[in-house]
């Protein structure tokens, strides 16, 4: 989508153009480091310097969860998911943990199958998500437990995450979190680092806990990888707060996350971040073609909030 563009009076043939270039590669030069990829800078600029001129209270700030807001890998292993969180844990048995890693080593290529369209693959995200709620279900894990079991998770956010989230609440810009992970364990995450602020509104799997606090169900329609979308937003009771917001700064680390804005009405401006953690050579060029920005192996908020600090006049 094309940056909404500003009446100006300056005459044709002004150099206005490249002296705006100059003025973001000085204000935000994390956007020029070599782990920052963009098919076209240009546009990029363009769009980062009308969301400056809208200002603070015509953004929002829409994420995916794992890999996303958390770390893919730290000190050379990886970091858990949602469900890995809780797959890892005691709450697991071994039986269960061997069923769940054959669902993963069953379905996680398919995810990734760069032969196969989304909607060749849909039917197997919902197998496969389906089948996993069944098996936790099974285990009648205890709500009480979660907060023990993040906290002994080896989960983190990204580097940097303390100024991304506290300065999305500070300015009072809605930070939308969609995840196709288990919204309970994203929230605790989220809130033993002590950054879950009012202005974050999570659409995720919560888990339907009985009476006695086990774990019966879950809440709601399934959300898997490609079904999150703008329309679910839409429908929600969140929308009248973020409805005069027409810029949207979209952060995933998947294809799949570009979905995240499918169906949002009235958006001036758009702008998508991708983190590629894994097989970048394989993956580079798909995300050139989809993101604005290809964040590679970058496991810290460093870009984004130098982005933000630009837009909401943050020095």
């Amino acid at each position: 989508m094309a940056p909404k563009r500003l009446a100006s009076s300056k005459p044709s043939g002004s150099s206005e153009p490249k002296r705006q270039r100059m003025t973001i590669q000085e204000k935000i030069p994390k956007l020029y480091e070599s782990s920052v990829q963009m098919k076209d800078r240009h546009r990029v600029e363009e769009i980062i310097e009308s969301m400056r001129l809208a200002g603070s209270d015509a953004l929002q700030v829409m994420s995916d969860f794992d890999m996303t807001l958390t770390r893919f890998a730290y000190n050379g292993a990886r970091c858990p998911t949602c469900y890995a969180i809780l797959e890892d844990s005691v709450l697991i048995s071994g039986d269960c943990k061997k069923m769940l890693k054959d669902l993963l080593n069953k379905y996680y290529p398919i995810e990734f199958d760069a032969s196969r369209t989304v909607e060749e693959k849909v039917p197997d995200m919902v197998d496969w998500w389906t089948k996993a709620h069944e098996l936790l279900i099974e285990q009648k894990i205890q709500k009480d437990q979660l907060a023990r079991v993040v906290k002994d998770s080896n989960a983190m956010l990204r580097k940097e995450y303390k100024f991304f989230f506290d300065h999305l609440d500070k300015k009072e810009i809605p930070l939308v979190i969609f995840s196709a992970g288990i919204g309970d364990v994203l929230e605790e995450v989220i809130r033993q680092a002590g950054v879950f602020h009012s202005n974050i509104m999570v659409f995720s799997n919560y888990m339907d806990f009985d009476e006695k606090g086990t774990l019966q169900g879950f809440k709601g329609k399934l959300i898997h990888i490609f079904n999150k979308n703008g329309l679910t937003l839409v429908e929600s009771n969140h929308f009248p707060k973020l409805r005069d917001r027409h810029n949207v700064l979209l952060l995933g680390d998947s294809l799949g996350d570009l979905n995240m804005v499918e169906g949002l009405p009235d958006t001036d401006n758009i702008l998508k971040i991708g983190f590629l953690n894994d097989k970048v050579e394989d993956w580079r060029e798909s995300y050139l073609n989809r993101y604005d920005i290809v964040l590679e192996k970058d496991e810290t908020m460093d870009v984004p909030n130098a982005i933000l600090r630009y837009i909401t006049g943050h020095q």
